[in-house]
């Protein structure tokens, strides 16, 4: 019964209008708070008749659904991370790290997924548009042939000028220091190939589960990471 009253669970709230908060300044989005969705969802899971609860271990954190009626359950698990939030006291960095944990925990339990929104309102058009922006064109036979020599003053064209440079980062790394000098040496190659502001936010946006994720375990480099979009960014204010 339990997953047949979660699928319920799942539909009303899908009817039910959310407001997001929460607020991403420097790439112009918004997000879902906790507080955006959680009254909603126990509104709708006391009405069917599921009980949530949330608990924590050193690895883990787990959100057991349980029909209050027959006892079976579902149990959803993420695994935890370490915060280290500046001037904040231990107990403050585990709150975070707790705050953080329980939303991700009910929006997997309710499939609640952001990104759908931000895919319903312009991908169609950037998708669209992206490979005309960057469409190769072949040079012409004679610099084919024989490459022109270079002369005093000029300059060479982009590296990637004829190319669609894709924004996605994927970092496979055995452990947290080189995932972080990975992570540092991706975001720099890859916001030296944006050619606009909008680029710049395009590329956040594409990585920002990897940027909230290393918030959380690394601020540290989280704040390094900031910096080169600012940076980068505002080499395009004005254009």
């Amino acid at each position: 019964m339990i997953h047949n009253k979660l699928m319920v669970s799942r539909i009303r709230l899908q009817g039910t209008k959310l407001q997001k908060t929460g607020q991403n300044k420097f790439a112009g989005y918004s997000y879902f708070e906790l507080g955006d969705f959680l009254p909603a969802i126990q509104t709708i899971m006391a009405e069917v008749g599921i009980c949530g609860v949330v608990s924590y271990t050193n690895d883990y954190a787990v959100l057991t659904l349980t029909d209050i009626d027959d006892g079976t359950a579902i149990v959803i698990t993420s695994p935890m991370a370490k915060a280290e939030l500046k001037g904040a006291h231990p107990i403050q960095n585990l709150g975070a790290v707790e705050t953080y944990q329980r939303r991700y925990l009910w929006m997997t339990a309710m499939e609640i997924v952001e990104h759908d929104v931000l895919d319903a309102s312009k991908p169609a058009e950037v998708k669209q548009e992206r490979p005309k922006e960057s469409t190769f064109v072949p040079r012409p036979p004679i610099a084919q042939e024989a490459p022109a020599k270079r002369v005093k003053g000029d300059t060479l064209p982009p590296p990637y000028e004829e190319t669609n440079p894709e924004w996605t980062i994927t970092i496979h790394a055995e452990d947290a220091v080189d995932h972080n000098k990975l992570l540092l040496s991706a975001t720099k190659l890859k916001l030296s190939y944006a050619t606009s502001e909008e680029q710049v936010k395009e590329m956040f946006k594409v990585n920002r589960e990897l940027y909230s994720a290393v918030k959380i375990s690394h601020p540290e480099v989280y704040d390094e990471v900031m910096d080169m979009f600012k940076e980068t960014k505002a080499k395009f204010k004005g254009q």
